[in-house]
């Protein structure tokens, strides 16, 4: 059967700053879904990560529906009003637009979204990052699908050994979407070209080139283009189907190790090291580390099993040490070189506008006789 797995997720509001959702507003959005997706879903799930709340919906009415969507939209507005009851900082803060047109794609609500032949079983991953933008799984992607010293299973299986295409997207344009279809492994080069600059080339979606199936779903929303100004991180969210033509769980996973630096934290602003979490974590220092967590699944005919929370085995809390070490360096450097983003990528204006009203003040010295 086909069947649609639908993520949307915004920051509608948080205790304390950008901490985490408030007990009060995620059932308040727990409740409206549960409330007003009879008919409409087979199943769903939410969760949070940071201050963001995410709902996985599965259905059978394809990527982009009207209804899938305005149900989302609708929760989190209800959500926001709750969150402005409670005095939540940032409440409303991800919904961008003033009423739903359709699809919430433009709108602030990050989206990934998948159709699928179901196999008979058909495990998948739903990852969800806070403090930092869709960037932060380039590294991860190109190691589980491009590398076989990550991903054995590029030499060991057949069909993988077939490649994957990869859609990449640059986040900059945005009159419109601008994106490039590459093959691994004939371009690999010109794939790790693009994504060493994860601030602007973003990997959209993943498909094995065995069977043209999705494998990968990346939200690639970058709010301030929306806005014009900044709003907040994009805190994406992805969704990776996994085992038999896909790589195994273990690969998709193995990169997260690493705690790569990747944009986001305080201001959005800077360069830290992204954490893996437990599901349902908030933030903490310095707005952050940037955190990513991820939940696995199994999933039958669009009915989904609880979520295995795969960061919360022990492996991963030497990981935490290390970003933890990682993160504290680097503060160290406060806002000295790499430790903040380049001018054109700051999140705030205060320093190019400060930078504008100083130009004015250099001059050219005369050279002595």
């Amino acid at each position: 059967m086909k069947t649609t797995l639908s993520v949307i997720k915004a920051d509608i509001g948080s205790i304390g700053g950008h901490i985490r959702p408030s007990r009060k507003l995620f059932q308040a959005v727990a409740d409206h879904v549960e409330k007003h997706s009879k008919k409409l879903l087979l199943d769903h799930y939410i969760s949070y990560t940071g201050d963001d709340i995410a709902i996985l919906m599965t259905h059978e009415r394809g990527p982009g529906d009207e209804q899938v969507h305005k149900l989302a939209w609708d929760t989190f507005m209800a959500g926001t009003e709750v969150a402005r009851g409670e005095g939540l900082y940032g409440a409303g803060q991800d919904l961008l637009k003033d009423s739903f047109s359709g699809n919430v794609r433009g709108m602030g609500p990050a989206v990934a979204e998948m159709e699928i032949e179901e196999r008979p079983g058909e495990p998948f991953l739903f990852f969800a990052a806070d403090k930092t933008d869709p960037g932060c799984y380039n590294l991860p992607l190109y190691m589980a699908f491009c590398d076989p010293m990550n991903t054995p299973g590029l030499m060991l299986s057949p069909r993988m050994m077939k490649g994957f295409t990869f859609v990449i997207m640059d986040v900059s344009h945005t009159e419109g979407d601008r994106v490039i279809e590459l093959n691994a492994p004939e371009d690999l080069y010109h794939i790790a070209a693009l994504l060493r600059d994860p601030e602007r080339y973003v990997v959209e979606s993943v498909s094995p080139r065995s069977s043209g199936e999705p494998a990968v779903s990346v939200s690639t929303s970058r709010l301030h283009n929306i806005a014009g100004k900044y709003t907040g991180k994009d805190d994406p969210i992805m969704l990776v189907r996994v085992q038999k033509d896909f790589p195994a769980t273990g690969e998709i996973l193995a990169p997260y190790s690493i705690g790569p630096y990747v944009a986001g934290a305080m201001r959005g602003s800077h360069q830290m090291p992204l954490m893996p979490v437990t599901l349902n974590s908030g933030i903490s220092f310095f707005d952050g580390p940037p955190v990513v967590s991820c939940a696995a699944f199994a999933m039958h005919h669009g009915i989904l099993t609880e979520p295995a929370d795969v960061f919360e085995h022990p492996f991963w809390d030497r990981v935490r040490d290390s970003v933890s070490a990682k993160a504290i360096d680097m503060r160290r450097q406060g806002f000295f070189g790499p430790a903040m983003l380049p001018m054109n990528e700051l999140e705030y204006t205060g320093i190019t506008d400060a930078i504008e009203k100083l130009d004015a003040r250099f001059h050219v010295r005369e050279e002595r006789p």
